[in-house]
């Protein structure tokens, strides 16, 4: 059987994705730790918009809910609906998990459509979205493994391994590349979705400065939304999967 070591040579690509680079980029050296400077400030300032939009939102909940109030309500009910959808009965520890997937990917794709990250100045490389770089990607979709293999364990103990072997052995290896593929169809979708929008853009604008980008600068937004729903609703529904069995 070939499927743990083809399954170590996938984790290991998944590791050396993190070297891919497109474009410069800006580094901080920290002790022995070589920071990319570019995501950490953009992701700051994404984390930033969601805490402060919250505490400003929510820091003094009225009995006849606030526009804000009204707004964040809502956005949690969408969470909850999408979470119990996907996962099940048993949806409500998972809703934060998802809830911070689907809000972080979202702000940060739509920061790199409406904030002008460009007239930043660096002295190597530029601002973009967060997610328009590979890093950020992966560090989302690797919690989000982990996440569905603590579900299956916790929900069903090393029985959760049975799920490999089913409905037949022979299937055992495809199964097993299965589940440690999944981290890389997460991470290359969204980073590739993102990229491609923001160079499309940068494309048009050099071409057609005046009215041409703003069309699909508005279809950027929407197809950025439609990103952070995909990637949270297969987040919950691996998590859903790995409780429930194999499906």
């Amino acid at each position: 059987m070939n499927a743990i070591p083809c399954s170590i040579k996938t984790l290991n690509g998944l590791y050396d994705i993190s070297g891919v680079e497109v474009g410069q980029h800006l580094y901080w050296q920290i002790g022995g730790l070589q920071i990319h400077a570019q995501v950490l400030i953009t992701s700051w300032v994404v984390i930033a918009i969601l805490l402060g939009s919250v505490i400003i939102a929510v820091r003094n909940p009225q009995t006849i809910p606030t526009d804000g109030q009204n707004f964040f309500e809502y956005i949690l009910e969408f969470i909850r609906d999408l979470s119990k959808t996907q996962i099940g009965e048993e949806y409500g520890p998972w809703v934060p998990f998802i809830g911070t997937m689907f809000l972080f990917i979202f702000v940060s794709n739509w920061s790199g459509a409406l904030l002008p990250w460009k007239i930043i100045q660096l002295p190597h490389g530029e601002l973009a979205a967060p997610t328009n770089d590979i890093n950020t990607t992966v560090a989302l979709a690797l919690p989000t493994s982990v996440a569905y293999f603590y579900a299956g364990l916790t929900k069903k103990g090393l029985g959760y391994f049975g799920k490999y072997i089913q409905p037949t052995p022979i299937l055992l290896p495809i199964n097993i590349l299965e589940d440690f593929t999944k981290p890389l169809s997460l991470s290359f979708r969204l980073f590739g979705n993102i990229l491609a929008d923001e160079l499309v853009v940068v494309v048009l604008v050099s071409l057609v400065p005046s009215v041409v980008p703003i069309p699909v600068m508005f279809l950027g937004l929407f197809t950025s939304g439609i990103q952070a729903l995909i990637f949270a609703t297969l987040a919950a529904a691996y998590i859903g999967e790995s409780m429930e069995g194999h499906h």
